[in-house]
């Protein structure tokens, strides 16, 4: 039987865009991140980097990823934060400071956006543009077609369990996509509904995500929170390192798998590599801290799962759809 595969993504944007509002956007993450990719190299895990506008206009950043590509060690996918992203469109009295989805802008500009940064990835990289994630996780229909015209294979956007309704964006918007009833393993997604699946098309990569208390728990939870009036999405545990929680991470590979699916969607940013490139990881201490818990993850993976680029992953559904 083949192995479930071990995906691992990276959001590859500018540094700490989380306090940045004001466009001053640097890129010094970039040296940080040789060290992450022979950590991958050495349990033969292979990461998609998701790489926004501002890393694909860094020539050291472009070295790094052609090198890897050459390689075979990785991919290069598309990351997109609209209110950086050419062509401009001013949707609001300071982009910078809302820092509004992509899906909120006029379905013309959403589309010139994706045709640039598609363009700009092409050019500077040297391959086609196969796999793709939203900036701050909005999708929508319009973005899925938008990718399809421009023959994407693979979305990982979607964060199921997870609505994002109280982040906003713009301040005329309605804050970011609800995913609470969206599937949580692959699905190709249908056009005239993005959470339901489709007999092909657009291959949809759900992150790994799980309620932190299990279902029933978490039903009563917000119940009760509705009752009293208070807005709380349901609390889950994500694959993804927030300092401290190897154990966490864990469990929710155990539940993934548990639950039949056949992959496991890990995501950091890249910023989150460099010392106070995040909230969370603040100085030296806190990446050699991040880097333990990564070697401890990646060595109890290594024989459970088999590391694949998204690419590859479609590549290996499609080829198995064909059995």
């Amino acid at each position: 039987m083949e192995k479930p595969a071990f995906l691992i993504t990276l959001d590859t944007e500018g540094d700490n865009l989380w306090r940045n509002r004001h466009g001053n956007v640097t890129t010094h993450n970039t040296r940080f991140l040789p060290r992450f990719q022979a950590l991958c190299e050495k349990y033969h895990f292979k990461p998609t980097w998701l790489t926004n506008y501002e890393m694909a206009s860094d020539p050291a950043y472009v070295e790094f990823g052609r090198d890897l590509l050459v390689r075979q060690q990785g991919e290069i996918g598309m990351h997109l934060h609209a209110w950086h992203s050419p062509p401009e469109h001013q949707l609001t009295e300071n982009d910078w400071r809302h820092q509004p989805y992509l899906i909120e802008y006029p379905e013309p500009v959403l589309r010139a956006k994706v045709a640039f940064m598609t363009e700009l990835l092409e050019n500077n990289f040297g391959v086609k543009m196969r796999s793709h994630r939203a900036g701050r996780w909005a999708f929508n229909a319009a973005y899925a077609r938008a990718l399809l015209e421009h023959n994407y294979w693979v979305d990982c956007s979607v964060t199921p369990r997870v609505d994002w309704r109280n982040s906003p964006g713009a301040p005329q918007g309605q804050g970011g996509t609800d995913y609470r009833h969206f599937p949580d393993r692959a699905y190709y997604i249908d056009l005239n509904d993005i959470a339901r699946p489709a007999q092909a098309g657009l291959l949809e990569l759900p992150m790994s995500v799980q309620y932190r208390y299990g279902a029933l728990t978490t039903q009563l939870k917000q119940a009760w929170n509705k009752l009293r009036g208070k807005k709380r999405g349901p609390s889950v545990n994500w694959l993804r390192p927030s300092g401290g929680n190897l154990a966490q991470m864990k469990r929710v590979v155990e539940q993934t798998l548990a639950q039949g699916n056949d992959y496991v969607e890990f995501m950091l940013h890249s910023s989150e590599f460099m010392p106070d490139g995040s909230p969370t990881f603040k100085n030296d201490a806190d990446i050699e801290r991040l880097y333990d818990d990564l070697e401890q993850l990646f060595s109890w993976l290594q024989p459970r799962t088999q590391g694949m680029t998204l690419s590859e992953y479609a590549t290996r559904k499609r080829l198995n759809e064909m059995k």
